[in-house]
């Protein structure tokens, strides 16, 4: 008998033993205690009956869920990137990443920045009502304030807060100040992932661009892509990183605007003219369930020779049920890419992983005192914050 049968006999035998103890000497209640109970009963009934459908209907929901997830991805094909790409991004508003005394007639004072209670990682979106868009802008716009208390709004992990603080004047250049380092763009070479044709939207480096200094998720204003040629290598070893060096080329024509910069990676929308024609055939998608430990391959570019394959191992497979950059630990085999590279390189992130001709994953990571392995993403998550799903 299964749990739910016996609460149900339970409920039901209860009632039924306080109507026998009740007959003998209390005739006149006998019928009024039998309706109560019966109707006890069926309120009993009703409820267990409510709860098995609300139960039957939530597997029914969660079925039909994954099996709508399962047709998807059967009927979802991407073209697989593998071409080096050049990034540059411009933050929304500006990050603060230090803090600097302001050199004044009286000596150094502390930062007003810091003593307001902005903090490294903040956010400045806004001075006064004005939109910061640069770090020009706002050291302009400081300058301009005569030492005025000023409202400073900044985002704050998502959260928008007010500090007011007062510029100081400097003794080294009769400019006021508040005592904070800021960037507001940043730059480099990674690889894209894929391109799904029918959206025209892209997925590349498997990873969120980060702040150097902070380590903070950069909080994208505008973005793009443009062509990259990977001029020299620098082999990985031990304790040592590699690294693909590369150059932009033609950073006036753009290949796609990057729209979004998240855990899972950086996304956006383009046309064909990312793709170089080299490896345009799609491949189907593999669900989670799909991916094993073992052989698999990845596609990257290492030279001028464009996007290549080369053999790895999915070493392990690690359990997830949010996203996370670190799903899998892989390792490089392929003897040509040992040799030139050691293996796991800086700008190989997201680079596809492929198995048995389906796109699995994409390079995210590499171990610093082991620069044949690093980790991978599983496809999905890059498909679900690409909004490749809501196409």
């Amino acid at each position: 008998m299964n749990k739910l049968n016996k609460s149900r006999v339970k409920s039901i035998i209860t009632p039924i033993i306080a109507i026998l103890f009740t007959i003998l000497p209390f005739n006149a209640t006998i019928t009024k205690n039998i309706e109560d109970n019966n109707h006890a009963i069926n309120y009993q009934n009703n409820k267990g009956n409510k709860k098995l459908f609300s139960f039957i209907n939530k597997l029914n929901k969660n079925y039909e869920a994954q099996a709508a997830m399962q047709t998807f991805y059967n009927d979802l094909e991407l073209i697989p990137g593998g071409k080096s790409v050049g990034v540059k991004i411009s933050t929304k508003g500006v990050l603060v990443v230090g803090y600097a005394e302001v050199s004044t007639e009286r000596g150094n004072v502390e930062s007003p920045g810091s003593t307001a209670g902005i903090q490294v990682g903040d956010s400045i979106l806004k001075v006064d009502e004005i939109n910061i868009e640069s770090s020009s802008n706002l050291m302009n716009i400081i300058n301009k304030s005569d030492g005025k208390e000023l409202n400073i709004l900044i985002d704050r992990d998502g959260e928008n807060i007010i500090k007011k603080l007062s510029p100081i004047k400097s003794s080294e250049d009769s400019k006021y100040k508040i005592g904070l380092w800021v960037r507001d763009s940043t730059a480099g070479v990674g690889t894209l992932t894929f391109y799904e044709p029918k959206s025209k939207k892209f997925g590349a480096l498997g990873h969120p661009i980060t702040d150097v200094d902070t380590n903070s998720i950069l909080k994208i204003s505008k973005g793009v892509l443009i062509n990259s040629s990977i001029i020299s290598v620098k082999k990985g070893e031990k304790g040592n990183p590699g690294e693909l060096k590369g150059i932009f080329i033609n950073e006036d024509v753009p290949l796609a605007k990057v729209t979004k910069n998240t855990e899972c990676g950086i996304f956006g929308v383009s046309d064909e003219k990312l793709i170089d024609g080299r490896n345009t055939k799609p491949l189907k998608v593999a669900s989670q369930n799909e991916i094993k430990e073992g052989k698999a391959q990845i596609i990257t570019t290492i030279d001028e020779n464009g996007p290549k394959y080369y053999d790895i191992e999915i070493v392990k497979l690690l359990p997830q049920d949010a996203p996370s950059s670190k799903s899998m630990i892989i390792k490089v085999t392929d003897s040509e890419l040992l040799k030139k590279t050691g293996g796991i390189v800086q700008g190989m992130s997201g680079s596809p992983i492929i198995q048995n001709n389906k796109i699995v994953g994409a390079v995210t990571h590499v171990l610093i005192n082991k620069p044949d392995t690093g980790y991978g993403i599983y496809i999905h998550w890059m498909i679900k914050d690409g909004n490749i799903l809501s196409k």
